[in-house]
């Protein structure tokens, strides 16, 4: 089978392409339903989860032309940015860029990630400027107000992902884990979205080309090309889209040992131009493997699994049985939870990222969840490891795998 872009291109638009997920191409070769899956067009794949190489570059008005020559410093709900490189001498406005993992000044739970959901989700953020000749320009501004605002992953949607555990009896701060990981081994942390992720998908990069279309947080986006850090062995993405258009359910802030990450989700589109490009999405979680490293250096590897064991049959969010509720004084899921979805005894179902820490932080045991185990050997001794703490989201990577086939089908995707 071989057939050009121009040729899908037209089947869409006469609203005759076959559109599949990756996850449901994997399940119909599992099925041996090998003629359904011939007649495939275009395959949509989706990963949400940590993304440190997160910044958003800015421009904001934030007084009257003139009050002042231009930026020292900036803070935007306490979390410091970088004026420039556009100095908008006497125009009051700022150029500036803002790091996802920057940590505010005033609250070390409260982050860049934090900061990018409550832009988008519209709220007012309170912003502070310290001039060159200290003066102080205070306001109060929404994304509505800022003239750019255009996210930049550095290295998105990586290809290989690494698991970590303590084998150590200290407990170790880390941005890999939720909290201060316990050991030894009494958990594992993983990250990666197995079969549904784009490369995973397409490896070589033969669909996902420089200047591919993609959905970064909802929002039409474009691959810049392979991000840093990148290898033919280890490829990641570099991606751009504009914040405006971002959907806020699919971003946000996620607190870790290490302080406050953010979190976004990716999905893309593989045309199927040929048969080798269809193979590769036949690629199952049992089939992907997961190295599993020493939390205190990731390149300490101890052994290895696979995505079926922390993806396989497990549930994507977790059951709150309120009424057993012992209404602690000092509740740890509260502190743990690393995206604020548990807060005055109630779980917030749009704010839970799926993470697992609620299960593992209740000593009552208030919280249900099946999240997988792995096992592995060490110095002589069979361990099986629970997974405690999920840093990427499952459930929002299939539904954004989902949204961008529904917006194919209906021709408002263009491939």
């Amino acid at each position: 089978m071989k057939r050009s872009l121009e040729e899908i291109r037209g089947k869409i638009k006469r609203g005759e392409a076959t559109v599949f997920t990756a996850e449901e191409i994997t399940i119909m070769v599992l099925d041996g339903d090998e003629t359904r899956v011939n007649g495939v067009d275009v395959i949509t794949t989706g990963t949400c989860g940590i993304m440190s190489g997160t910044a958003a570059i800015f421009h904001l008005p934030v007084a009257e032309a003139g009050t002042f020559k231009k930026a020292k410093s900036i803070l935007l709900n306490g979390v410091p940015g970088f004026p420039g490189p556009c100095p908008n001498e006497w125009l009051g406005s700022v150029d500036l860029m803002v790091y996802g993992t920057n940590h505010s000044i005033n609250d070390p739970q409260y982050g860049g990630g934090f900061l990018f959901k409550d832009l988008v989700r519209g709220e007012e953020i309170e912003v502070e400027v310290e001039s060159w000749q200290g003066e102080i320009i205070r306001s109060s501004p929404t994304l509505n107000d800022f003239q750019t605002a255009q996210m930049v992953g550095t290295r998105f949607a990586f290809k290989n992902y690494t698991a970590f555990v303590n084998p150590t009896s200290q407990p170790i701060s880390s941005i890999f884990n939720a909290v201060d990981m316990n050991g030894p081994f009494q958990g594992i942390s993983f990250s990666g979205c197995g079969e549904l992720n784009p490369l995973q998908n397409d490896p070589q990069l033969n669909s996902l080309t420089k200047g591919a279309k993609v959905l970064l947080n909802d929002s039409e986006g474009i691959f810049i090309g392979p991000g840093t850090r990148s290898s033919p062995a280890k490829p990641n993405m570099m991606l751009t889209a504009d914040m405006h258009e971002m959907d806020p359910h699919y971003l946000g802030g996620f607190r870790t040992g290490a302080g406050p990450e953010v979190y976004n989700s990716v999905a893309t589109a593989i045309p199927v131009l040929d048969d080798s490009i269809l193979k590769n999405t036949f690629i199952k979680n049992e089939d992907i493997k997961l190295p599993i490293a020493d939390i205190r250096g990731r390149h300490s590897i101890l052994s290895a699994t696979d995505y079926g064991s922390v993806w396989r049959d497990v549930e994507e969010r977790p059951a709150y049985d309120e009424e057993d509720c012992r209404l602690c004084q000092q509740c740890l899921v509260e502190e743990r939870c690393p995206t604020g979805a548990f807060q005055n005894n109630l779980l917030n179902v749009k704010k839970c990222f799926g993470c697992s820490m609620c299960k593992f932080a209740c000593p009552y045991q208030i919280f249900h969840m099946k999240t997988g185990q792995v096992e592995m050997d060490w110095e002589g001794e069979h361990l099986t490891i629970p997974v405690t703490c999920r840093q990427s989201d499952l459930k929002r990577a299939r539904e954004l795998a989902e949204e961008l086939k529904n917006r194919i089908i209906h021709g408002e995707f263009v491939i």
